[in-house]
């Protein structure tokens, strides 16, 4: 089928300076066992493609009929759509680069999803299912797989062919304990384990083992006292840290979003384009990359949905802001040199400037080194709540799961932990970053932004972070 779509493009392309079709192929199976029943399978399909045409103006134009009528009424509508915005455009699109490329790419996959027979799949989820009952106060729980398939090609008039596939997943465990009016929950990393890859990533995760640990520290959590309030030292696992990255770092560097064009539905950013180059963002130990070639991580690629390459490139070095989250039109706009990063959802949205894997680099410590620089201080991992401001500068985040930190040792279980902060100081009060042996490879599940929205996968990576002298406080 991707081959006759291909010849009808070839054939239908009208004389305009450029033109391209994106066709994206997905297919979605979420497997869920709750409270020991195994719930209705959902399987879903869906192809279509976006047509674009730059011919004095932008156009564009998306259709899931993909036959040579439906090809040539969408081409048709995109340069309609060029012509009509000709001379309204903030760029003159001509000089956007536009060398056609030619390329491949393919997630590692060890055991596909497919090897596996949907009963036998099901079983292991009632069986890990099974094991997060460990008392009669755990009143809710549940086991999940999440699998997609997807699949792209992005043509060009000039002659540029990129054909990707990708296969991800993404496991779950949750346990909710209840006891005298009061619940707790705590969960596989609240949905962050999701990685690229067949049914290895859950061996790799650690999933086969979690649900004993998940279900006992629901029940910690009932019996525990409430996080204290005041002024500590903070240290954060990965499984919050790529929350804490994604808001207040990934967010506020999208170029767009700080030229305005996200003001009216998802804010603005406390960056402005100047900063570039200066500013401190952080400690020096603050070190953030911007790296789609990461085999594994669930947002990488060979190329972005606008045909350029991916590179690992620093956003911040050394605590330094050196450059945006901008794709090509944004660094047109701004006269700052960005990343191939301009994703689109599905074949029915235009890309825009969006994160993909956005890591936070390992340091030297261990995790123990990280413990031994607290005297008073708290731990938390998995985020189970946020707020920030719409210029992503002040924010609120709450969290499954704490431990007391006193003399450099881990003691007492809180519950309903939270702190607050504001951007640009809370990463210059980063005092400890984890080595290699603590770095996780996580990711999200949906990041929305854009007007029609757009939600889209975004990968982290981290170790855990020590911050000194944070706002923490707890919750009735």
């Amino acid at each position: 089928m991707f081959s006759q779509i291909e010849q009808y493009f070839r054939e239908l392309v009208p004389a305009v300076d450029f033109c391209s079709l994106r066709l994206v192929s997905e297919r979605h199976e979420s497997l869920t066992v709750r409270r020991d029943v195994v719930e209705p399978v959902q399987r879903s399909e869906d192809l279509g493609a976006m047509i674009t045409v730059f011919d004095g103006g932008l156009g564009y134009a998306a259709t899931p009929d993909l036959g040579r009528t439906g090809l040539q009424r969408a081409i048709q509508q995109a340069h309609d759509w060029a012509r009509v915005t000709a001379g309204r455009g903030l760029v003159e699109l001509t000089a956007l680069e536009q060398e056609p490329r030619l390329g491949e790419y393919r997630s590692p996959v060890q055991q596909p999803w497919s090897s596996l027979p949907l009963a036998d799949k099901l079983e292991r989820l009632r069986r890990e299912c099974a094991r997060l009952k460990v008392d009669d106060a755990i009143i809710e729980w549940r086991a999940g797989l999440w699998h997609s398939g997807i699949e792209t090609l992005y043509l060009t008039a000039a002659g540029g062919r990129i054909h990707q596939r990708f296969e991800m997943l993404l496991p779950s465990l949750s346990a909710s304990a209840h006891r005298h009016g009061e619940t707790q929950t705590r969960s596989f990393g609240r949905g962050a384990h999701y990685r690229q890859g067949g049914l290895e990533i859950l061996k790799e995760t650690g999933f086969y083992d979690a649900a004993p640990a998940i279900a006992q520290q629901a029940l910690e959590l009932l019996a525990a006292p409430n996080c204290p309030t005041g002024t500590l030292d903070l240290l954060l696992a990965p499984d919050q840290m790529i929350l804490q990255i994604h808001e207040s770092i990934g967010h506020p560097l999208e170029l767009d979003r700080i030229l305005g064009d996200e003001r009216n539905y998802a804010g603005t950013s406390f960056v402005t384009p100047d900063m570039f180059g200066s500013y401190r963002y952080g400690s020096e130990l603050l070190n953030v990359t911007f790296d789609p070639t990461h085999p594994e991580q669930i947002a990488s690629y060979g190329y972005d949905d606008e045909g350029r390459a991916a590179s690992r490139d620093y956003l911040i070095k050394e605590g330094i802001l050196l450059r945006p989250l901008g794709g090509g039109i944004s660094q047109m706009r701004s006269g700052l040199a960005g990343v191939a990063n301009a994703r689109g959802c599905g074949w029915n949205r235009p890309p825009i400037d969006r994160m993909a894997n956005l890591n936070l680099e390992p340091g030297d410590a261990t995790f123990q080194d990280l413990l031994s620089r607290v005297e008073r201080g708290i731990y938390m991992e998995t985020n189970c709540s946020w707020s920030i401001d719409d210029s992503r500068n002040k924010f609120q985040f709450g969290c499954e799961w704490a431990r007391l930190i006193e003399h450099g040792a881990l003691t007492t279980v809180v519950k309903n932990p939270n702190y607050r902060g504001i951007s640009a100081d809370f990463w210059r009060n980063l005092a400890g970053v984890g080595d290699r042996s603590t770095w996780q490879v996580l990711g999200v599940a949906t990041c929305g932004k854009g007007e029609p929205n757009q939600a889209i996968r975004v990968g982290h990576a981290a170790p855990p972070c020590l911050f000194r002298q944070v706002a923490v406080f707890g919750g009735e």
